[in-house]
């Protein structure tokens, strides 16, 4: 699943493309709206390529997080993000099992699930498919 580009502004409601960047400012464009603003080094952003999520033994990175959610739901809508927060636990724990319970907050896991139905909601949720080796023919 390729994340690259994608950002979360703090304060921004959605998810945002950088469109370019200069030495004081990055300007960025909704996804779902179209709309491009400026954000500058007092905004704080993370672009979603670099996010993890703690386990118990390493970090998994957020695309592969994404990945095992569309391959649950079959790259459709996952559970809504103000599902209860047992569900939304049980749910999480169901993608990933070893994530660190202490360290991955109910917060966490909702913007998780949002952004991953934000995504999906605009066919951004692709799963890669396996290309199959073909046997080689005697000749």
């Amino acid at each position: 699943m390729n994340l690259e580009g994608i950002i979360n502004v703090s304060g921004k409601p959605g998810l945002f493309k950088v469109i370019s960047r200069s030495s004081n400012n990055v300007i960025i464009e909704s996804l779902v709206e179209k709309k491009r603003t400026a954000i500058y080094s007092h905004n704080q952003a993370n672009l979603l390529d670099e996010i993890g999520i703690y386990t118990y033994n390493d970090t998994i990175p957020l695309s592969q997080i994404f990945t095992e959610i569309a391959t649950k739901t079959n790259c459709g809508p996952s559970i809504s993000h103000k599902a209860s927060k047992t569900e939304l636990t049980n749910y999480f724990r169901d993608i990933l099992p070893e994530y660190d319970e202490e360290r991955v907050y109910i917060s966490d896991i909702k913007k998780v699930i949002q952004w991953y139905n934000s995504m999906q909601s605009l066919n951004m949720i692709k799963l890669e498919k396996i290309k199959k080796k073909e046997p080689k023919t005697k000749k």
